[in-house]
């Protein structure tokens, strides 16, 4: 297939590119990824270490979107900030000072035919609801009427963790009946995503074992929880594992027989998000566990991406069918 027949994509925030890497699976690589913005320097090393990309641009807030290539899809796993206190006194129609601005002006100034966002799940219920009634209201008004958002977990679809996110979906086109996948519902293992052989450097010391146990007793008594999970090849799926892993990895401790638990390896925080054996992590582990942590299930990128296809156009259909929809209703 030819370069110009391919799907154009950006990939905004693109941390180490798992929205990228999920479309790109659904797409049978007939995705062409034109821009990526990132800024944080060991995420780009281990983005570029995995894609072709030239260049990875720094921080977005910095560019100008009309620099910005035309694209079809724009994808952002965008950091969820809190609207601005000035925002909220103007009754929530200021997007300023927020990174999602940044997504607005870039889709304002190009038009795509179809977005993906993804976010915390948290995001739907921040301050009682109005953030997310505040990006859907700025979506609909600079031209994506059609846009709709779900709560999936990663369980779900093949993954053996419990992690819930949102995703945000819409199109430019009023009549396309996008629909969210349904969950797969594929049995999950915990065993299949453990490596047979693991470095003793994994196994977590006696002293932060202990202080694991002792703050777990202590969360109970007081109500906060349980501190630390702890699963088995045979545990059904693990905690959701975050950015903050690297800490002490008490979220996800792998038991062992005969002595203390251990931390998930790198390439088994690769596993548990839906990333392929093959991909290169060229980062030191507290890196590794970071990057893991802030990225994105694959499988579930992977499944809404295949429903979000069925729906984008060639580039001349769609600019002829966009036309006509935006037409004066003859008198």
């Amino acid at each position: 297939m030819k370069t110009n027949d391919k799907i154009k994509i950006i990939d905004l925030f693109a941390g180490i590119g798992g929205i990228r890497l999920g479309f790109e699976i659904a797409s049978k690589n007939n995705i062409e990824c034109v821009f990526t913005s990132e800024w944080n320097k060991y995420s780009v090393a281990t983005y570029t270490a995995n894609f072709n990309d030239l260049i990875v641009h720094g921080d977005i807030t910095q560019i100008n979107e009309e620099l910005v290539p035309e694209h079809d899809i724009l994808l952002a796993g965008f950091p969820c900030q809190p609207f601005s206190q000035a925002g909220l006194k103007k009754g929530f129609s200021d997007t300023r000072g927020t990174l999602f601005f940044d997504i607005e002006r870039i889709l304002i100034a190009k038009k795509p035919q179809a977005f993906l966002l993804e976010n915390v799940k948290q995001l739907k219920g921040h301050d009682k609801g109005r953030t997310l009634a505040t990006i859907i209201e700025h979506l609909k008004n600079i031209g994506y009427e059609n846009v709709q958002y779900e709560i999936l977990k990663a369980r779900d679809f093949g993954l053996p963790q419990n992690r819930e996110r949102i995703y945000i979906v819409g199109f430019l086109d009023n009549s396309v009946k996008f629909k969210f996948p349904k969950p797969t519902k594929l049995p999950t293992k915990v065993g299949d995503i453990l490596e047979k052989n693991v470095d003793e450097k994994y196994t977590i010391s006696d002293k932060l074992w202990e202080g694991h146990q002792r703050r777990k007793i202590s969360n109970k008594e007081k109500g906060k929880g349980f501190g630390f999970g702890i699963v088995n090849e045979n545990s059904e799926y693990t905690n959701t594992i975050s950015a903050r892993y690297y800490k002490d990895g008490s979220e996800i401790l792998v038991e062992q027989k005969g002595k203390n638990p251990r931390k998930l390896t790198p390439r088994e925080a690769g596993r548990l998000q839906g990333f392929p054996d093959d991909f290169i992590i060229p980062v030191s582990d507290n890196q590794a566990y970071q990057q893991f942590g802030n990225s994105v299930a694959v499988n579930v990128i992977e499944k809404v991406a295949e429903q979000m296809l069925k729906h984008i156009k060639p580039k001349t259909e769609n600019k002829k069918h966009i036309a006509q929809q935006h037409l004066p209703a003859m008198s």
